[in-house]
C-alpha cells in the first residue's frame, strides 16, 4: 500500500481493524492530495493517468474525476464542520467556475479547449457526475456556494438546469435528476421550465422518487430497472440518494418511509460482508469498492439502522481496510480499475480512470460528528463472525451462507440475472452463477465457476432468464430454459436446487426435455491466489465418492480450497486452469464435474460442494441419499433437509435431528 499519513491504530476502541474517524480523516486527505496532482488547468478536469478511457471519451473523464472527488472533498470538510486546512474548497469552486465557462463536446478537445465540461445530454455520462456535483454544492454551501459571485452561479445553474429534463436510462439514472433538482430548489436563479422555479426542482426529485417506487419489491430491495437485476446498487444508489436527500431537506416524512426500507436492507445487507472486511463480489461496477459502506453509514445517520454502532464501523472500517490492505492504490496512490489491483476483465465499458472514485460515497460517515456513537462505541464483531449460519433474502432469491471459522461469506444466487424485459443478452459472470462469495470472484475467460450447463455442439449453455421457486431456511430454488446463442434449447428445463448448512453445500439439478447421452456440466468456487496448489489432487476422495475435484490456492492472507464432489449423476472429475486468474488472484482453477443425460427420463444430478479456508483433509461430506426426484441430506452437525423436484418445482422440509 502507498504511503498513507496514518495515525496510530487503537486496539483499545477499534478491537477488529484498529482504526478510528481519524484514520477515515487521513485516508480522504491521502486519496484527494494523490489525484490533485492530475488536475487540469483551473482545476475543472482531472485527468488520471491510464491507458483505458470510458466509452464516455476524456473530456468526460475528466469531469468525472472532479465530480466525484468534490464529493469525497465535499464530505471531509462538512464532516469537520467547514474546517478546510488542506485549501480543497477554493480549488473546487474555480473547478466550478472554469468548467461551466463554456460547456463543450469532446470533440472541441482538438480546439485546444482543455478546460470546460461537456454539456449534459441525453443518456450522457455528464448527468451522473452533475449528481455528485449537486450532492458536494449541497453539502458545502454555507462555505463554499453561498460565498461565489452570483455570475459563477447563474452558470452553474445553467449547466446544471438540462439534467432536469434530459432522456436518460432507465434504471437507478433517474435518482441523478433528482438530486440535482434536490440542490437547485432554493439555489436561487430560473430552473428553464414552469413560473415557478423551485417547483420544477422539486418536481425532478418527485419524479425520481415515484420511478424507483415502481421497483420496489419489499425487505429493503429495488431491482435495478431490468426485472431481475440485483447488486450493490441497492444501497449505494437506490438507498444512499434518498436517505441522503431527505436527511439534507430535512423531511422527516420522507426518512421515515427511506429510512425503514434502508434498515430492512441491512438487516440482510450486513451479513455480505466478510471477516477480513470484504464485500461480496457479485455485480457490475465492482471498481468501486468500499462505496459498498455507504449503506451502512447512512442507516447510522438517518438513525434507521438495525446494526449497533459498534457493528457499523467494524464493518465499514473492516472494507475500507481490506481493499487498502490489498492493493486497491498504485504506487501514486490513485485507485485502480480492478478489485485488489487493477482487473481489466471485471471493467465495465462506461468506466475510465477516475471511476472508482465513487468510492468516495464510503465517507458519508464523515458527516456524523465525532461524538457520535459510531465513532465512540468500541467495535463489535460483524454477523459473518459471531456464527455459521445460512439467511434467506427472499427478494433477490438469494441465500446467504457465512461460516465463524475462516469468516467466509457465500451468495447463492437464485434470483439475479441482469436480463432485459424484452430483449435477450449472454449471461453476465458477474449476475447469472449459481454463487458468488468474499473470496472468490467469477471467471472471464476458461471454465466458468459455478455454473451447471448441457454441452451443445460443443458448447455449455447459458443460464438466460431466472425464475426464482422459493427461499427458506438454508435453501433457495430456480428453474430456468438454458439458452445458446440466444436461443432457448428447445424444450428444455432445468430446476435448481441449493440446500446449505455450515460450511457444506448441496446442489440438485433436474433435467427435462434433454437429448438422451447429453453431456452436462457442473463446476464449483474458482480458488484463486498468488500460488495454486494440490489442483485435483484427490485429497478429498473416499471410498464412496464418485467423482472428486478440488482446487486449493494460496493468496494474500490465507489458503483457500474449492472442493466439488459428485454424489449423483456425474461420472467424471476434473480441475481446470482458468488463464487470466480472478479478481483475486491470477493463479486459478475450477473444478468440474460432468455427467450425462439418461436414455430415459429425467436426469437428476447432485453435488456436494465447499469452499473454505480450512484444510481440506477435514471436510466430511454430507449424508446424501437419492431416491428417484427425492434427495434427503444430512449434515455433519445433525440436522438434514429432505426436498422433492418436479419440473419448476421444489419442496424442501427440515429433517429432525435424532436425539
Amino acid at each position: 500500500m502507498p504511503t498513507l499519513a496514518l495515525p496510530p491504530e487503537d486496539r483499545t476502541l477499534s478491537p477488529h481493524t484498529g482504526w478510528t474517524r481519524a484514520h477515515w480523516e487521513a485516508v480522504a486527505d491521502g486519496l484527494l492530495a494523490a489525484v490533485e496532482r492530475h488536475a487540469g488547468p483551473e482545476h475543472a478536469l482531472i485527468n488520471l493517468p491510464g491507458e483505458r478511457p470510458s466509452v464516455s471519451g476524456r473530456r468526460s473523464d475528466g469531469l468525472e474525476g472532479y465530480a466525484r472527488t468534490f464529493l469525497l472533498a465535499a464530505f471531509r470538510v462538512a464532516g469537520a464542520d467547514g474546517a478546510d486546512p488542506h485549501g480543497l474548497l477554493p480549488k473546487y469552486a474555480a473547478g466550478l467556475a472554469a468548467g461551466t465557462r463554456t460547456p463543450t463536446a469532446e470533440r472541441d478537445l482538438a480546439d485546444g479547449d482543455l478546460v470546460s465540461w461537456p454539456a449534459i445530454t441525453d443518456r450522457g455520462q455528464a448527468l451522473v457526475e452533475a449528481a455528485s456535483i449537486a450532492v458536494a454544492l449541497r453539502l458545502t454551501r454555507r462555505w463554499l456556494w453561498d460565498r461565489m459571485d452570483e455570475p459563477t452561479r447563474a452558470r452553474v445553474r445553467a449547466w446544471l438546469a438540462p439534467a432536469l429534463r434530459v432522456t436518460h436510462v432507465d434504471n437507478n439514472w433517474w435518482l441523478f435528476p433528482a438530486m440535482v433538482g434536490g440542490f437547485l430548489s432554493g439555489a436561487g436563479g430560473p430552473a428553464g421550465a414552469g413560473p415557478d422555479p423551485d417547483d420544477a426542482h422539486r418536481r425532478a426529485v418527485d419524479r425520481g422518487l415515484e420511478r424507483i417506487e415502481q421497483w420496489y419489491l419489499g425487505d429493503g430491495w429495488y431491482t435495478d430497472g431490468r426485472p431481475r437485476a440485483f447488486d450493490h446498487y441497492n444501497g449505494w444508489a437506490f438507498h444512499f440518494y434518498p436517505v441522503l436527500h431527505a436527511h439534507l431537506a430535512d423531511d422527516r416524512r420522507l426518512l421515515d418511509v427511506h429510512g425503514r426500507r434502508l434498515a430492512a436492507h441491512l438487516d440482510g445487507y450486513a451479513r455480505t460482508f466478510g471477516a477480513d472486511g470484504a464485500p461480496v463480489h457479485q455485480g457490475r461496477s465492482l471498481i468501486y469498492r468500499f462505496a459498498a459502506t455507504a449503506p451502512l453509514w447512512a442507516g447510522a445517520l438517518s438513525g434507521h439502522t438495525p446494526l449497533s454502532p459498534g457493528t457499523t464501523r467494524r464493518l465499514a472500517s473492516g472494507a475500507l481496510r481490506y481493499f487498502l490492505d490489498r492493493g486497491a492504490l498504485d504506487a501514486d496512490g490513485l485507485l485502480t480499475l480492478g478489485w485488489s489491483g487493477p482487473y481489466a476483465p471485471m471493467v465495465q465499458e462506461y468506466s475510465g480512470p477516475a471511476s472508482p472514485y465513487w468510492a468516495s460515497k464510503a465517507f458519508v460517515g464523515l458527516l456524523l460528528p465525532a461524538d457520535h456513537p459510531v465513532w465512540t462505541a468500541v467495535e463489535e464483531p460483524g454477523p459473518s463472525e459471531t456464527a455459521d449460519a445460512t439467511v434467506a433474502l427472499p427478494q433477490p432469491g438469494w441465500l446467504i451462507q457465512s461460516t465463524a471459522a475462516d469468516g467466509l461469506v457465500r451468495l447463492h444466487n437464485h434470483g439475479s440475472d441482469d436480463q432485459p424485459a424484452h430483449q435477450v443478452l449472454p449471461d453476465s459472470p458477474l449476475y447469472a452463477r449459481l454463487a458468488y462469495s468474499t473470496a472468490t470472484g467469477p471467471t472471464f475467460d476458461g471454465p466458468p465457476a459455478n455454473q451447471f450447463g448441457l454441452v451443445v455442439a460443443g458448447k455449455l449453455s447459458e443460464r438466460g432468464r431466472i425464475r426464482p421457486l422459493g427461499t427458506g431456511d438454508g435453501w433457495a430454488a430456480s428453474a430456468h430454459r438454458p439458452r445458446l446463442g440466444g436461443l432457448e434449447l428447445d424444450g428444455v428445463a432445468v430446476t435448481s436446487l441449493v440446500l446449505a448448512s455450515g460450511a457444506d453445500e448441496v446442489h440438485v439439478h433436474l433435467v427435462t426435455g434433454a437429448e438422451p447421452g447429453t453431456e452436462v456440466r457442473h463446476s464449483g468456487w474458482a480458488a484463486a491466489g498468488n500460488h495454486l496448489h494440490s489442483a485435483c489432487d484427490g485429497l478429498l476422495a473416499t471410498a464412496t465418492a464418485a467423482t472428486t475435484a478440488t482446487a486449493t490456492a494460496t493468496g494474500p492472507s490465507a489458503k483457500l480450497t474449492s472442493a466439488l464432489q459428485g454424489v449423483h449423476g456425474f461420472t467424471k472429475s476434473g480441475c481446470r486452469p482458468v488463464p487470466t486468474g480472478t479478481a483475486f488472484g491470477t493463479a486459478a482453477a475450477v473444478p468440474v464435474l460432468t455427467g450425462r443425460t439418461p436414455a430415459q427420463g429425467p436426469a437428476l444430478l447432485v453435488a456436494a460442494a465447499r469452499l473454505s479456508g480450512s484444510d481440506p483433509r477435514t471436510f466430511r461430506m454430507p449424508q446424501v441419499t437419492v431416491e428417484d426426484l427425492s434427495v434427503r441430506v444430512l449434515w455433519p452437525d445433525g440436522s438434514g433437509h429432505q426436498a422433492l423436484l418436479g419440473p419448476g418445482q421444489v419442496v424442501v422440509s427440515a429433517v429432525t435431528p435424532k436425539g
